[in-house]
């Protein structure tokens, strides 16, 4: 008995001191295949729009409209206006679509890079809308595909700063010469790269007036760079 005891004892002891050890607790999680731990991507890029020096509301310029110089505006549709002042808060430098006769779209292209909008990538921006509408995002992809997604922001009351995932939206596929929404979803499309970011107003603006448009001031898109 003493023996059976003592066999028991240093058995214990010895369970202990290897799970105790940094190798003894690594080991099992290398075992059972552990997955490499997920990082939040870096900001890709910010744009503000910069007002010109008259101010007022005005087309928007694309060489002009922009205050990151590492990026190209593209506009798909006509009449997208640009107004606000950078010195009210209430009425921030922002693209308005309130004179867009028919669905309108704008979007951002970095001049040296993809974007990887896999993982945890998201979009972050600063919008307001009118009547029905609402801001959705749209991207192209590297192989000249263009998607629209399922996300809409649109708080008529207020500015409002939403964020959103990337592996949340749902896709459809989308004409971009008409800025329509055409196919069924698009299952798990490929946003390894991404030639250019934006957002859509799928509804012809009503004008001035609370009818419907929608404005998009500061856009931060957080994925990780891939070379062109």
């Amino acid at each position: 008995m003493r023996r059976d005891a003592k066999v028991i004892l240093a058995t214990a002891m010895l369970a202990a001191s290897i799970a105790s050890s940094p190798v003894g607790a690594q080991e099992p999680a290398r075992g059972r295949g552990a997955a490499p731990r997920v990082t939040r991507p870096p900001l890709f890029f910010r744009e503000e729009w910069k007002q010109t020096p008259a101010g007022g509301e005005h087309p928007v310029d694309p060489a002009a409209a922009l205050s990151n110089a590492g990026l190209e505006l593209k506009l798909y549709g006509k009449e997208v206006l640009l107004t606000g002042s950078a010195q009210d808060e209430n009425n921030p430098v922002h693209l308005w679509t309130g004179l867009c006769a028919t669905p309108c779209a704008v979007a951002l292209r970095d001049k040296n890079n993809y974007g990887d909008l896999t993982g945890l990538a998201r979009i972050r921006w600063v919008t307001k809308t009118s009547g029905f509408h609402l801001v959705r995002p749209i991207v192209k992809l590297a192989d000249g595909t263009w998607l629209v997604g399922d996300h809409t922001d649109g708080s008529t009351i207020d500015w409002l700063q939403s964020e959103f995932s990337l592996a949340d939206v749902r896709w459809l596929r989308l004409d971009i010469n008409a800025v329509v929404t055409k196919g069924t979803i698009v299952e798990k499309p490929d946003l390894s790269k991404v030639d250019e970011i934006g957002f859509v107003d799928l509804t012809p603006g009503s004008g001035h007036g609370p009818g419907g448009w929608i404005d998009v001031a500061a856009i931060d898109v957080f994925a990780k760079p891939v070379k062109r």
